[in-house]
């Protein structure tokens, strides 16, 4: 189940009880922004998370190893818990460190959790409690990738990327389905720059490193990060 945030459901939280749900991390600006004069703690579980919870009083959280005898991809795990009809604010990143499965939920679907996660594409598997600081330093996993384009506009690499027309590009930055910087990319002409951090809905992650190179007619040689 997925659950649209808004950044006034966010602030209410903050507000009115002790803590908000996992949140994600695009919508962190702008929320900071509206509480600007208020106190309030955010509970970061690595570096780099993509999800984060904004508290008064820490809420209880509860991560988990999944242990299986088959390799997991990330979606795997993601569609189980989706599948299972556990909402996106109820559980944080999934992590996948030197081969190893992570969740992170909050403590008020443990007992769901214990109860219905026990196989992931039709195998058996086993949820073994850690540390709620255990993944404090876990960093992020990542493949270097390089492509030729002709430009360096976010449009173009963004279709690149999804080995797909600009037009379909040009389409999901109009759907709100790409983000820059954690904020929702609405210029398709802008230009990437180094270090620069998107993410493309149901296609991933990415931190564009810039250009290593020319072809010989003028193409852009470009090298990028897909995290994992």
């Amino acid at each position: 189940m997925i659950i649209i945030y808004t950044v006034e459901k966010i602030v209410e939280k903050v507000l009115y009880s002790n803590s908000t749900n996992f949140v994600e991390i695009k919508y962190l600006n702008r929320v900071k922004k509206e509480l600007k004069n208020v106190k309030y703690n955010i509970y970061e579980p690595f570096v780099g998370a993509t999800k984060v919870i904004l508290y008064n009083k820490m809420p209880n959280i509860k991560i988990y190893e999944i242990v299986s005898s088959n390799d997991l991809r990330h979606q795997d795990i993601l569609g189980t818990l989706y599948s299972l009809n556990i909402s996106d604010e109820m559980f944080g990143d999934v992590v996948i460190w030197n081969n190893r499965y992570f969740i992170i939920i909050l403590s008020c679907i443990d007992n769901y959790i214990k109860s219905n996660l026990t196989s992931i594409r039709n195998s058996k598997v086993e949820l073994i409690e850690k540390d709620p600081y255990y993944l404090k330093d876990y960093k992020q996993e990542y493949e270097e990738c390089i492509i030729i384009v002709p430009s360096i506009r976010v449009d173009v690499i963004v279709s690149k990327i999804i080995n797909s027309s600009r037009s379909n590009a040009l389409e999901k930055i109009k759907n709100g389905d790409i983000y820059l910087n954690y904020e929702l990319l609405t210029k398709p002409t802008y230009m990437l720059k180094e270090n620069d951090i998107f993410s493309i809905r149901k296609y991933g992650k990415y931190k564009f490193l810039g250009e290593i190179n020319r072809t010989k007619k003028g193409s852009l040689v470009i090298k990028y990060l897909k995290y994992v």
